[in-house]
């Protein structure tokens, strides 16, 4: 059965709610400083201030997690034709196992019958083929209005492409890339993070998933983002073809280094993000979505 719902570092200011506590950072993933192609082609004078509910370390509904976005939409929608300010949002977080298709995509890509479906499956209105979400993702949502920052598509799907690039080079001097005529980004001929987004009145939302320490075999299920000839990749996967079997020099858990893997990506996911969107972030309370 497809489900449907009709609901509707630069720096993370006042921090002010936790979920587990962290593991200390290790400083053994190695940096790489390279000088980005990539440009915004915006002139900032300052930074704008961006809303973020980070939930990074817990695993939320798809279907909660869509009802938010369209929820901020509504809400930017009505400020603009109000004429007031209307700022840009982050969610960031993880999602129990799902299925979502784009609103045009084709249940070809499926290895399976609806009916006895592994998982909820989330038709959406997004663009895209079906792709997978779940536990060891990162899974950004940026609610953003291209008002503020340049109204031209390509180029905000370049700025989230370039978000994830910047990350596996600074942080774990991964070469990651662009491939022509496809959307996300791929370390060879394994594609880390996908991108999926839609805009209505120059709002855009939905965003990008970066497999990080994501069991991969769910993918083997359906063909990722409608892709017959290429692999699905994980960072923990990557880092795990270049180091020793315990790549962080900690302790022999592997669970431990997963949670610190992700506590690292998510840190490098909210610089770069902050850097590329030129924003500063403000922790909000979940109180509030």
């Amino acid at each position: 059965m497809i489900l449907s719902t009709t609901h509707s570092f630069g720096s993370i200011l006042t921090p002010n709610h936790s979920t587990r506590p962290h593991t200390p950072h290790l400083n053994a993933v190695s940096k790489l400083s390279q000088a980005s192609l990539f440009s915004t082609s915006v002139t900032y004078k300052e930074k704008r201030l961006c809303e973020c509910f980070d939930l990074y370390n817990e695993l939320v509904p798809y279907g909660e997690a869509w009802s938010w976005q369209k929820s901020i939409v509504k809400e930017k929608k009505a400020l603009i034709q109000r004429n007031q300010s209307c700022s840009d949002t982050l969610i960031i977080l993880q999602h129990h196992p799902v299925y979502t298709l784009g609103t045009g995509s084709s249940e070809e890509y499926l290895n399976f019958e609806i009916i006895d479906a592994p998982y909820d499956v989330y038709r959406t209105e997004r663009g895209g083929e079906v792709t997978y979400h779940g536990p060891g993702q990162l899974v950004m949502y940026p609610i953003i209005n291209l008002r503020n920052h340049k109204m031209d598509l390509h180029w905000y799907l370049r700025a989230l492409e370039e978000v994830v690039i910047r990350v596996l080079s600074s942080t774990f001097s991964i070469k990651a890339s662009r491939l022509e005529g496809l959307t996300g980004v791929w370390v060879g001929d394994q594609k880390l993070a996908a991108i999926g987004i839609k805009v209505s009145q120059w709002i855009a939302y939905h965003g990008l998933a970066l497999n990080v320490t994501t069991d991969l075999s769910s993918f083997q299920l359906i063909v990722p983002c409608g892709i017959r000839n290429r692999n699905v990749g994980s960072i923990k996967g990557i880092l795990g073809e270049f180091s020793s079997p315990n790549p962080y020099g900690a302790s022999d858990n592997n669970s431990t280094d997963d949670f610190q893997l992700i506590d690292i990506t998510h840190n490098a996911l909210v610089r770069e993000f902050s850097e590329v969107f030129q924003l500063e972030l403000a922790l909000m309370p979940i109180s509030m979505l």
